[in-house]
Formats: C-alpha cells, sequence, structure tokens
C-alpha cells in the first residue's frame, strides 16, 4: 500500500495550526451554506453589523482575516474600500477564488501576517480570532499591521446575556448543533470542534481586556443576537 496523509477530521482545542487549516479545508465547500443553517438566518445580520461597524471609506485598505471564502469580504469591496480577503485555508481560498473572482484572496497566518507595518486603514476578523493557535499574538500581529489611528473590529461568538437561554444555548451547541451539522456539512466533526470552542472562549469582558493588553485602545463592545455573538471594535493608538 502507499503512503498517504495524516487525515484530519476535525481540531482539537490545542489549535494545532495545520490540523486547523486542514478542517477548514474539508468543509469549505459547503462552508457558507451550513453556517447559515446553523446560524438560523443570522449571519448577514451579522455581517450587516460589521460592515456598519468598521464604517469603511472608497479608497481604504482593510484587511478582512480569516476571510475564508470571500462572503464576509464583498460588502467591503461594495463599499468602495480596497478589500484583501486572507486565509490559512488553501481550501477555502480556492473555493473563494471561484465564487468571488474580483477579489485579491491571499494565503496569511493570523500570527505571522504577509503585510508590512501599518498596510491597513482597517482590520476585521469574524469567527476566526477563536481558531488562532494564540490569539494574543494574533490581536498583536493585526495591531501592526493597522496604522495609528486605524480600526478593528472582531466578530466572535461570545456569551448570552440572559442566564436562562445561556444553559438552552449550551445545550445547543453540544447536541443540536452537530446533528444539524450531519445533515448540510460534508465533514460533521468539525462541527464538534465548533461547539468546543465556542463554550471554551472568554465571554465579552475577558476578549475586551485582552484587545487592551495587546495595545489597543478605545476598546468597546456590542452584544448580538442576545450575546450569541458580540462585535468589539477597537483603535490603534498613536506611537504605538
Amino acid at each position: 500500500m502507499g503512503w498517504k496523509d495524516r487525515a484530519v477530521s476535525r481540531a482539537d482545542l490545542d489549535k494545532a495550526p495545520m490540523d486547523v487549516a486542514a478542517m477548514f479545508d474539508d468543509v469549505a465547500e459547503r462552508y457558507d451554506l451550513t453556517n447559515d443553517v446553523l446560524a438560523l438566518g443570522q449571519t448577514r445580520r451579522w455581517r450587516t453589523a460589521v460592515l456598519e461597524a468598521v464604517a469603511p471609506k472608497p479608497g481604504e485598505r482593510i484587511l478582512d482575516l480569516a476571510a475564508g471564502t470571500g462572503t464576509s469580504s464583498v460588502p467591503f469591496s461594495k463599499a468602495g474600500a480596497v478589500v484583501v480577503p486572507t486565509d490559512f485555508s488553501l481550501g477555502m481560498l480556492e473555493v473563494g477564488k471561484r465564487r468571488q473572482p474580483f477579489l485579491p484572496f491571499v494565503a496569511g497566518d493570523g500570527m505571522n501576517l504577509p503585510f508590512r507595518d501599518e498596510a491597513f486603514d482597517a482590520a476585521t476578523i469574524s469567527f476566526g480570532l477563536r481558531n488562532i493557535n494564540d490569539r494574543m499574538a494574533g490581536l498583536r500581529e493585526l495591531l501592526r499591521v493597522v496604522r495609528p489611528g486605524g480600526r478593528l473590529v472582531v466578530c466572535e461568538f461570545s456569551s448570552p446575556t440572559w442566564s436562562p437561554f445561556r444553559t438552552v444555548y449550551s445545550e445547543y451547541l453540544m447536541k443540536a448543533l452537530p446533528a444539524v451539522a450531519r445533515r448540510t456539512s460534508s465533514n460533521p466533526d468539525a462541527y464538534v470542534y465548533l461547539a468546543e470552542s465556542i463554550r471554551a472562549w472568554p465571554d465579552q469582558e475577558a476578549l475586551a481586556a485582552d484587545l487592551v493588553a495587546c495595545g489597543w485602545g478605545r476598546v468597546q463592545w456590542r452584544n448580538l443576537s442576545g450575546g450569541i455573538v458580540a462585535l468589539h471594535r477597537a483603535v490603534r493608538p498613536d506611537g504605538v
């Protein structure tokens, strides 16, 4: 028998970069559809909130990190910004280039971005910071590539604000979410990782503290869908 590559159906919470990349390669083709189903159609609303928080101006350079297939990047392009969708998963990029051929996709590691210092007016990352092996390193890299006075918007799953709903949501993550994924995803096991990584993620205040610790200023957050998702926005201070 011939040699075979190590098969990775899902990453673990140690978030080994190659495992994470392989997992997303495997789900790339049906990723957007599966997310829409699992989020009960809320993904469009969340993308609109991100667009409003970034507030792109025509001609601005915007980094969309963990852009996947580029669905999150399209609104910035339509607003007249020069958006650079970047992702660690080559499988995601291949699907994105086929679906959004007008976008300049770039392969890049969130802990070692392939861009010069202060290259962007703004950066955003939606549902991707949680998958970076070292989120603090990722936040510092984003600080490096954004100019002083530039903006950052992080959209990520968070902690529901109403305690009774938080319990229901936790049950949904661990039981219903993988079951739904079995109907729509090419790799349902990847969504077990998704559920586990959401449960292990810091809440809104803790993530805000991480942003401050990495040098970001004027940190704010806003809850969406009762805190299922939170937007954090920040500004790179002058002199940092």
